[in-house]
């Protein structure tokens, strides 16, 4: 059985073991593969497993790679493949879930956290001799804020929204949350269930951790910022096109948002015409949320027992459109 890798390098640059993949068929791992029609058909043309993350497997592929029956989604998100298509042909597609709740939690308040302290500019500053030259015992380049009793507004309560909250009651903070199935067993003093529009009207931090559908693209616009509190932070660390960046860009120019800082954007890598580079006030980071080793550690696992399941004939986190 040969198994097919189209791009491992995010997963494994080097630290982790192909090994136990290995055991179960001949397997070749290609660290990128090119995102092109013709290029993607010859990696997998005569392959029985395929895993991707982010090597997007369409329809028209799938007409020329008959001999596939098996494509594991290295990622929880799993846009990139054709999944009616492939359902239609008999392929077992899978994803990856609840890998990196801890991973994606810790680092939306680790962007909260410079948001709030600017831990980042203000080492800078002393490196920099600034302090040293200050008059002053201490000084600070931005307002600092504490984040007690402040309101955090979390759109999606999944497992990581509702790690988010877990943290952010354990800083004193009020939690608002929208989610599409509540979950009523959660509620309490300090995080309730609201509408979408209460959540950003009476947020002063709004965290996004909501899957990418038709309805929730672009969610975070012109139209609903303009709804939101004067000086709102907004945090991205679910998907890029949640938010309309031409528009955010807008609002922390204007002041309408003070900062925002975000994980992931519409296209990644991050093209440089991206409007968000002319914004003020805008933390950036390459999609890292999901990369501590932990993190990796365990979608491999999972990986590997999904493929398990499949070759036993009982497959698990099967994905269906």
């Amino acid at each position: 059985m040969k198994i097919v890798v189209l791009d491992g390098f995010t997963l494994n640059p080097g630290e982790l073991s192909w090994d136990s993949m290995k055991e179960m068929g001949d397997l070749i791992v290609y660290d990128r593969t090119i995102k092109e029609h013709d290029a993607i058909i010859k990696a997998i043309a005569d392959a029985e497993i395929v895993f991707t993350n982010k090597t997007p497997i369409t329809k028209e592929i799938l007409k020329e790679v008959p001999a596939v029956k098996y494509i594991g989604v290295l990622a929880t998100g799993y846009n990139v493949v054709d999944v009616v298509a492939a359902t239609a042909a008999g392929i077992t597609v899978t994803n990856i879930p609840a890998y990196s709740t801890e991973a994606v939690a810790q680092m939306t308040f680790a962007l909260l956290l410079e948001m709030c302290n600017h831990v980042g500019k203000h080492n800078d500053a002393v490196w920099k001799g600034q302090w040293s030259n200050s008059p002053d015992f201490c000084f600070w380049k931005t307002p600092l804020i504490e984040l007690t009793s402040k309101t955090l507004g979390i759109i999606g309560f999944g497992r990581i929204g509702q790690a988010v909250a877990k943290i952010a009651q354990a800083f004193g903070m009020n939690v608002l949350t929208y989610t599409r199935s509540k979950k009523l067993e959660l509620n309490d003093p300090s995080c309730q269930y609201a509408e979408f529009e209460e959540v950003i009207a009476k947020s002063d931090v709004i965290s996004l951790h909501c899957p990418l559908t038709e309805a929730t693209k672009g969610l975070i616009n012109k139209d609903t910022i303009s709804r939101m509190k004067d000086g709102v932070k907004i945090i991205n660390t679910a998907r890029g096109p949640l938010v309309v960046e031409e528009d955010l860009a807008a609002a922390l120019n204007s002041g309408k948002v003070a900062e925002a800082a975000l994980d992931v954007v519409s296209i990644e890598p991050i093209e440089k015409n991206n409007p968000l580079f002319n914004a003020k006030n805008c933390i950036i980071t390459p999609h890292i949320a999901w990369a501590p080793k932990e993190s990796r550690v365990r979608l491999m696992k999972i990986a590997i027992e999904n493929l398990s399941a499949f070759m036993n004939g009982a497959p698990v986190n099967v994905v269906k459109e």
